[in-house]
């Protein structure tokens, strides 16, 4: 059975329409320098939903509001390696907080979707982000 995790698409109304949140990692070392979507495990007696709260406050010290559920192709969720399998969802920045770059991220890009490919995305995370572009656009 796969470890339960949670990514989350944040996206906002920019200049040149719809921005995604992309994340840089810096950790742990294998995974360093890669592009996710912000998120993380879903703890035990914790809902999907609950976990992408608690993971964006955590990694970026912001409130969510949760849309849509962007479903993959394991009864709705996304593999990652062998040993995960990640909910994704769609969410916006609820208040005014901008989010921050904190916990195992150093930097933060909003991605207009004309340029979601221009960072380098966890292999793991290119087919959701895929799929949040293609659901959204």
């Amino acid at each position: 059975m796969r470890i339960p995790v949670v990514g989350v698409a944040i996206v906002r109304d920019g200049t040149h329409g719809l921005e995604l949140l992309a994340a840089r990692r810096t950790e742990p070392p294998e995974l360093a320098g890669g592009w996710e979507l912000p998120g993380g495990k879903v703890d035990a007696g914790e809902t999907h939903v609950q976990a992408a709260h608690r993971e964006i406050d955590e990694e970026l010290a912001v409130r969510i509001e949760i849309g849509q559920r962007v479903d993959g192709p394991l009864d709705g969720a996304w593999p990652l390696g062998e040993h995960y399998a990640m909910q994704v969802f769609v969410a916006r920045l609820a208040g005014d907080a901008e989010p921050v770059a904190a916990v195992q991220h150093d930097e933060l890009r909003w991605l207009p979707f004309s340029e979601w490919n221009s960072v380098a995305w966890l292999e793991g995370d290119l087919a959701p982000v895929r799929a949040t572009i293609d659901v959204l656009s």
